[in-house]
């Protein structure tokens, strides 16, 4: 695994300007990029603005905010191990890395910058016009920033958990409420009929009840496909490194990991007049206080030892 923290990076080089440094892989230029805020109109804000490292590359606001102090619509999420991913943005409006780290800097609420300015730029910094001109023979563009993003957000795949050591073996890995946990998300809890593979994901559309046409009213992965059955309709997110990425849910409603289960335990409760619920949480689950606080043991025993504060 190879992720290096712009801080790591300042602290070697010292007073050099990030953008001095010499890339020698597509990776090296696509991480230079991503904390750079050349890419915005005004260069105030750069990709790591709104996914921030230490926070699994998730934002700490219930919504970012773009240049000028425009307010987003909904929460940025985490972007650790998308490497294998089917679909992007909670709405999967882009089907590949490369069309997905674009549409924020052109964005007009985030970035609100424009191809022909963002080429400009980096065509005339001597560092990044001549890592452009050798990495891809060929002077800056659009295609190849986006290659070079893409292939940073790439490395940022993890698996250095407890629960990784756990299922390499090592039986003493997660704690024992963690495999209690563990049993109740793969039953009792449902967690495992939307979030299995290895991210914890099955690059699905849910409803979840977190729409009712009034308060609620993000229409979701129907603004893309324009599918009625689509309405209120979100992908489901990936839970490795979950514990370090509050807020919840595409909007931040929820600020903790208690609330989160507490919703899934009893949805009704909390939205009574949710439209197009999934029939998997029709009925409570009935979720006792242990086994709630068994289940967030598991859901933080998947956090990455990087991202874990000593």
């Amino acid at each position: 695994m190879r992720l290096i923290l712009v801080s790591s990076l300042l602290a070697i080089f010292g007073a050099l300007s990030f953008s001095d440094l010499k890339p020698d892989t597509p990776e090296q230029l696509g991480e230079q990029l991503f904390f750079d805020p050349i890419l915005s109109l005004d260069s105030t804000l750069s990709c790591a603005g709104c996914h921030i490292p230490q926070f699994a590359f998730s934002d700490t606001a219930r919504f970012s905010k773009g240049v000028g102090g425009r307010m987003g619509k909904r929460n940025a999420p985490a972007i650790t191990n998308m490497a294998f991913r089917a679909h992007f943005f909670f709405d999967g409006r882009a089907a590949t890395l490369e069309q997905q780290v674009l549409m924020p800097i052109m964005d007009t609420v985030e970035m609100r910058s424009t191809p022909e300015l963002v080429t400009k730029r980096l065509r005339s910094h001597e560092q990044y016009a001549s890592a452009f001109r050798k990495l891809y023979n060929r002077e800056a563009d659009m295609d190849a920033l986006s290659q070079a993003l893409a292939a940073y957000v790439r490395t940022l795949e993890t698996a250095d958990s407890d629960f990784d050591r756990y299922m390499s073996g090592d039986a003493k890995a997660m704690s024992a409420a963690a495999v209690r946990g563990r049993a109740i998300f793969m039953n009792k809890g449902k967690c495992f009929d939307c979030h299995f593979s290895p991210d914890f994901t099955a690059d699905e559309f849910r409803n979840i009840g977190l729409f009712n046409g009034k308060e609620l009213n993000d229409l979701g992965r129907f603004n893309v496909t324009k599918d009625s059955a689509d309405i209120g309709k979100f992908k489901v997110p990936g839970l490795r490194n979950v514990a370090v990425t509050a807020p919840f849910m595409h909007n931040g409603m929820y600020k903790t990991l208690e609330e989160v289960i507490d919703y899934y335990d009893t949805p009704q409760k909390f939205i009574p007049d949710a439209i197009g619920r999934d029939t998997l949480l029709l009925k409570p689950l009935g979720l006792t206080s242990t086994e709630k606080s068994d289940l967030k043991a598991f859901l933080e025993a998947l956090t990455d030892d990087q991202f874990i504060k000593s």
